[in-house]
């Protein structure tokens, strides 16, 4: 005999018909267990998108250096001592260490007024980039290209505009490429606008100020000489810059007089332990999502499972003139066991569809110029895990007033009654 036969399942609607407010109340700490874990796995989906966002086009195994005054002494030099990154210190690092990917340097100056016709940028950052610093930061172009190696070889006097240059100087819009935009006192015709907005992590200023040269450009314009600001490098597929930096202080320690161990010295930001910290943090919330998810849709099954002894105690009559007339063990388990996962169930599915509304209302939210700022949603898979769960939890929450049901004597029910 099948568990979910007609009669079966019309005996289970009139019985959660008859003691519907049983039923409510059966059901709501099912309701509240499911609803609590879909409506905070959904935030933490959401929260966790807005957070990779802020790091969105940025290499996550990169390393960011740049030089700063001593403070240990070293070989005869006093403390505090200055010193600069140069060019040579590229192609030092490429020599020596074949596991890196990339070694691109930039130099920036800021507070640069961008000037054409009659609009103005005061806070545009002019920054001198070669043409491999796109796997550093990725653009998002909008219009036209990036710094190559061409615009390098020939010191081509062209710029790639950040989004809030952009919008001042061209608050008409359209394609800027082919224009000219004086900077600094040096004209540069416009090759490209960069569309990524201001994220977690900056080098030398927020994307959106950015007036992006090409590195050569920018040493003979500004006289910028040998030094460079920051070096930034990427690690090859299969090492970890955690293990690189180590050598890396050491080489350029080396090199330029300072103690290796002096940590001030040389200041290395190491973006992979910062994306590491990101997925250790989520990791921990996902945790505690679930152990509360599950902790109070476990206390919502043994209600189920509570009520559902009482019911069993207040159908013994019922129960025993059924199997007076003939209902098998089997039967009267089927109906009590398909009753508790009906109601878990329908319960769940509730809880379920309520906390995916709200996360649409958030997700409405959060959306700006029909842009949507994170989908805060239940995975599909997870919704599917929740529903399996929930059977096997009403399964669960029906053994034990199924089995009182089972141990019902016709004769002690006919008794009692």
């Amino acid at each position: 005999m099948k568990i979910f036969d007609t009669d079966t399942f019309r005996e289970i609607l009139d019985s959660i018909t008859r003691n519907r407010s049983r039923s409510i109340l059966t059901g709501f700490g099912v309701f509240w267990g499911i609803f609590m874990l879909m409506l905070l796995t959904g935030g933490s989906q959401g929260l966790k998108e807005i957070l990779n966002k802020e790091f969105d086009g940025f290499a996550q195994n990169t390393c960011i250096a740049f030089a700063n005054d001593t403070s240990k002494p070293y070989k005869g030099f006093k403390k505090d001592r200055s010193w600069n990154m140069v060019y040579s210190d590229v192609d030092r690092l490429k020599n020596l260490m074949p596991e890196l990917e990339t070694v691109t340097p930039t130099v920036a100056l800021w507070g640069r007024t961008a000037m054409r016709e009659d609009h103005s940028y005061g806070s545009a950052v002019v920054k001198g980039v070669r043409a491999d610093y796109k796997n550093i930061e990725t653009p998002l172009l909008r219009y036209g290209r990036y710094i190559n190696d061409a615009d390098l070889a020939q010191e081509r006097k062209v710029c790639v505009l950040g989004k809030k240059v952009y919008t001042n100087l061209f608050p008409e819009g359209g394609d800027p490429c082919g224009q000219r935009i004086l900077v600094g006192g040096t004209y540069y015709n416009v090759i490209g606008v960069d569309w990524r907005e201001e994220g977690g992590i900056q080098i030398n200023g927020s994307p959106d100020d950015m007036v992006t040269i090409p590195l050569t450009q920018a040493r003979k314009a500004y006289n910028l000489g040998n030094n460079i600001q920051m070096l930034c490098f990427t690690a090859k597929p299969g090492y970890t810059m955690s293990d690189l930096t180590p050598r890396v202080r050491e080489i350029l320690a080396r090199a330029h007089y300072f103690d290796p161990t002096d940590e001030q010295a040389l200041f290395l930001l190491n973006t992979q332990l910062i994306f590491g910290i990101v997925d250790n943090l989520f990791k921990g919330i996902n945790f505690l999502v679930w152990l509360i998810g599950l902790g109070t849709l476990l206390a919502g099954v043994i209600g189920v499972s509570n009520i559902m002894m009482v019911s069993v105690k207040e159908r013994t009559t019922e129960i025993g003139i059924r199997r007076a007339i003939g209902a098998t063990p089997r039967q009267i388990l089927g109906q009590i066991i398909s009753e508790s996962i009906v109601l878990t169930l329908v319960a769940g599915m509730a809880g379920i569809v309520v906390s995916v509304l709200i996360l649409a209302g958030v997700e409405l939210a959060m959306t700006q110029d029909g842009i949507l700022k994170a989908a805060f949603q239940v995975p599909f898979g997870i919704a599917v895990l929740a529903a399996a769960l929930l059977t096997v939890l009403g399964v669960v929450a029906g053994l034990m007033p199924a089995s009182r049901a089972m141990q019902i004597k016709p004769v002690d029910a006919m008794r009692d009654e």
